[in-house]
């Protein structure tokens, strides 16, 4: 009983409903004008769907009065964008005439149910037959006393049922379209890929840096020795510069995270990443195949990462030696590789999550990544697909 009753007593139960009633107001309106064409709203609606301002504000009012409980999460049912396509003005047109239909629907029940309930009422305590707009009803007042609380049953049942209709229609046709669906991904996969990538950065770099200062802290008192403590405390000041180095670049992504997806830079950009490679000290000899523009832009992005990945772990763990980067557009692909003469330096902290991160990117897309040695160079060789 308790869960039958239930829907009396949630909000979105009354807000579902005075949704239905809006168009109402519009048809009470026209009614005034002219009440022989009641169909006349119905026809107007035509041409209002059109406007691609009319979707986001149909959007608005499905989000807050259907289901405002979804109306903070970040995969909301109903899109709150401007009609872009053809296809969207159509549904939008669809929507708003479904919307005018089962408004025709809701209104006469919200007014006739209750007032069938107090004939019936008024019958059984024997005010006489009960009048309907149709016709009128002559039953025992043992009859009326039963059938009182029908009207008020189907009163209930109404208001639940097309509240729940209208809120499928209109997750149907005010949902988001596939483009806007394939915006949302990208945007979301972009976010991910970020926050992976900060969690990479700051556990190498802080957590190297913390336990290195932890270690020589430890060391240092142990030992009694000034010559041993002054050498542990340049480590560990050198291993804090370090660290705030690492952790301004990574606060710069978060700065960055800000930004749409559509925002961020692409493939054609990379000239200004080879530069500041040069600038660092690398001789980089860079060649560029094929048309950079004509990458989508989700590829062309997650190549622009695996670029910037690749160098930043050449700076950081090669130095200032020679560097090929190779970039190629063909054949449905994008070819990118980056190969750097190989070291016997001992590579410093955060070794492998970058090239995880890589590798990461061009599983997400699709594509394939090699990392490691290769005829005595370390080389990062992706190919992802344009599809």
């Amino acid at each position: 009983m308790a869960r039958f009753l239930h829907p009396l007593v949630r909000g979105t139960t009354y807000t579902r409903w005075l949704h239905l009633w809006v168009p109402m107001l519009f048809e009470s309106v026209w009614l005034f004008i002219d009440m022989s064409k009641p169909w006349v709203p119905a026809v107007l609606l035509l041409p209002l769907g059109m406007v691609p301002a009319v979707r986001r504000g149909e959007g608005v009012q499905a989000r807050f009065m259907l289901a405002p409980g979804e109306r903070s999460g970040e995969d909301t049912a109903f899109s709150v964008s401007p009609s872009v396509t053809w296809r969207d003005r159509w549904r939008t047109v669809l929507w708003l005439e479904a919307r005018m239909v089962m408004g025709w629907v809701a209104g006469p029940l919200t007014v006739w149910l209750p007032a069938a309930a107090v004939l019936l009422v008024g019958a059984a305590l024997g005010s006489g037959p009960v009048h309907t707009p149709v016709m009128t009803v002559m039953l025992p007042q043992w009859a009326c006393a039963l059938l009182a609380p029908l009207p008020l049953l189907a009163l209930y049942g109404s208001v639940v049922g097309l509240g729940e209709l209208i809120t499928a229609i209109a997750r149907r046709l005010l949902g988001p379209s596939p483009t806007e669906r394939l915006a949302a991904l990208e945007e979301r996969t972009e976010q991910l890929l970020e926050r992976n990538r900060i969690a990479r950065e700051l556990h190498d770099s802080i957590g190297h840096a913390l336990t290195v200062a932890v270690v020589q802290a430890g060391a240092a008192r142990a030992a009694g020795d000034p010559a041993f403590t002054d050498r542990a405390l340049g480590a560990i000041e050198d291993t804090g510069r370090a660290a705030l180095e690492d952790l301004e670049r990574v606060l710069g992504v978060l700065r960055e995270a800000e930004r749409p997806a559509s925002s961020r830079p692409t493939l054609t950009e990379a000239d200004r990443l080879l530069e500041s490679a040069r600038a660092s000290g690398a001789k980089v000899d860079a060649e560029v195949t094929g048309a950079l523009e004509t990458v989508p832009g989700p590829v062309s992005r997650e190549g622009y990462r695996i670029l910037q990945e690749s160098l930043t772990n050449v700076l950081r763990h090669a130095g200032g030696v020679p560097v090929r980067v190779r970039i190629q557009v063909a054949d449905g692909a994008l070819g990118l590789e980056v190969r750097n003469p190989l070291t016997a330096e001992i590579p410093g902290p955060g070794r492998g999550s970058g090239l995880r991160g890589i590798r990461e990117r061009a599983a997400l897309l699709g594509g394939r990544a090699r990392t490691g040695p290769d005829q005595g160079d370390w080389q990062v060789h992706v190919e992802l697909p344009l599809r």
